[in-house]
């Protein structure tokens, strides 16, 4: 048992972002599963962990709980400095804070499982459908986000330069989730190549969804 414990969902893109950057950070940490599917994350006992019922949630060696991917990425960036997941400089950080929040505020609040949900509950929506809707989001902010990376001096091997970093982890995560949805990923061969590069790296490879052990 470790004093770290992630309360995640092998398939939720938000957890595998976190699963990455602990990987990244080689911290060990104990693993809660949620099935989101089959309303896990509204269980009674984890309302009492995160009220907000999402996952992931950290819950850190001295008792707090952190929620929302992006604000766990950056406190373990500053609790565990190396390697780091931010740039040095503010004009670099900014950049990388920019191309994750085009992902984690863009397209993952319109595609998650809860939206989905909604949209075949209320609204009628089939399966054909939903993965049209999810399909058109991804594509609003891939395209941009596509010429943002393949112009800039900044892009290197990965998001920002040649070491992966927090937008790597938002990207590598998207991409996970596009495959399910059937997104053409052919209009977009530098997100695609960064994608490369970066599961070939263990820390990056061992977080994905199937390799979890509540993998379907």
């Amino acid at each position: 048992m470790t004093d770290i414990v992630l309360h995640n969902y092998f398939r939720s893109s938000t957890s595998y972002r976190v699963r990455i950057a602990l990987n990244m950070k080689g911290l060990d940490y104990t693993y809660v599963a949620h099935h989101l599917r089959h309303g896990g994350n509204r269980a009674p006992e984890y309302l009492a962990v995160n009220p907000q019922g999402l996952v992931p949630a950290l819950v850190w060696n001295d008792g707090t709980m952190i929620a929302q991917s992006l604000a766990i990425i950056e406190f373990l960036d500053e609790m565990h400095p190396e390697p780091p997941l931010l740039p040095p400089d503010p004009h670099g950080r900014a950049r990388v804070r920019m191309l994750s929040q085009m992902i984690a505020c863009d397209i993952h609040p319109v595609n998650n499982l809860r939206v989905l949900n909604a949209l075949r509950s209320r609204y009628g929506a089939d399966d054909a459908e939903i993965a049209s809707w999810f399909r058109h989001w991804v594509n609003e902010t891939f395209e941009p986000l596509e010429k943002m990376l393949s112009e800039s001096p900044h892009t290197g091997t990965f998001c920002h330069g040649n070491t992966p970093g927090m937008a790597d982890i938002c990207l590598v995560a998207q991409v996970a989730n596009n495959a399910r949805f059937n997104v053409d990923m052919s209009a977009y061969p530098t997100i695609a190549r960064i994608r490369d590069a970066c599961m070939a790296l263990p820390a990056f490879e061992e977080a994905a969804p199937a390799k979890q052990p509540d993998a379907e």
